[in-house]
């Protein structure tokens, strides 16, 4: 089981420019469900590439069970949005998912097919078809594994991105807005899935750009805005909404 804490940390694109992060801290304990959740712009994605190891903070510090992100990244894996893929790229399921077994580069600029690396090292596509088959299974998407990715749904697509990302052998894993733009059965389906990850033992981290009734699901919210606006059980940051600005939390949750 693996401890994320992100203590103080700052983040800008640019020197000239304002920050994107200002002084965040959390901290991702195992066998959590955590929801965070702020307008477009309040640097969720941001925070989630930090956290993984992608970019660098410019202050502060982030560290794995004690040790420095930089050393363990293999610790923590990252879900990209659903929109950054290509789907009518000609592969199956099944070989989407083995993607998630090639080794981590060092790389900052990976891109989520991790093409480069495939290309360069044939060999490290191997076909463990037992890890494969446990890691569909393990989102119910076992019938799809021959099916090319253009044929898949909203919610399957994000089933077998989830299914890739747990081939690594990360036991933290940020998802970044996992719902978005699924229908409510779909919704509800992987955040059932995400929660017996993190009933597993896994620490679960989602970002989502909505407020909901679902938050309720979650065991911590955590409320960003470029800062910490709140954190706790979604009760006692509920609770407080009178004395958060309002205009940051509107509509409805991708996941309700």
């Amino acid at each position: 089981m693996s401890t994320l804490i992100a203590e103080e940390i700052s983040y800008s694109y640019n020197k000239n420019q304002k920050l994107a992060l200002n002084r965040v801290s959390v901290k991702i304990e195992p066998g959590t469900l955590t929801a965070l959740v702020g307008p477009n712009g309040a640097g969720k994605s941001t925070l989630l590439k930090l956290l993984q190891g992608q970019s660098t903070p410019d202050k502060g510090h982030i560290t794995v069970d004690g040790q420095k992100l930089i050393n363990v990244r293999f610790k923590v894996a990252l879900m990209p949005q659903r929109s950054s893929m290509n789907w009518k790229f000609p592969i199956t399921v099944e070989k989407l998912i083995s993607l998630g077994q090639i080794k981590q580069n060092k790389s900052k600029n990976s891109s989520p097919f991790q093409l480069g690396a495939l290309l360069a090292n044939p060999k490290g596509w191997v076909n463990k078809c037992c890890e494969i088959e446990a890691a569909m299974q393990r989102v119910g998407i076992s019938k799809l594994a021959k099916r090319r990715l253009d044929s898949l749904s909203g919610g399957q697509q994000q089933r077998a991105l989830l299914a890739k990302t747990l081939m690594s052998p990360a036991k933290i894993f940020l998802l970044d807005e996992p719902c978005a733009a699924l229908d409510p059965p779909a919704k509800e389906e992987f955040l059932r899935i995400a929660r017996q990850l993190a009933d597993s033992g896994s620490s679960v981290f989602i970002s989502s750009h909505d407020w909901g009734r679902s938050l309720n699901k979650y065991d911590k919210v955590i409320v960003l805005d470029k800062s910490i606006i709140a954190s706790g059980t979604p009760q006692s940051v509920q609770s407080n909404l009178e004395d958060i600005n309002l205009d940051i939390i509107n509509g409805k949750s991708d996941c309700d």
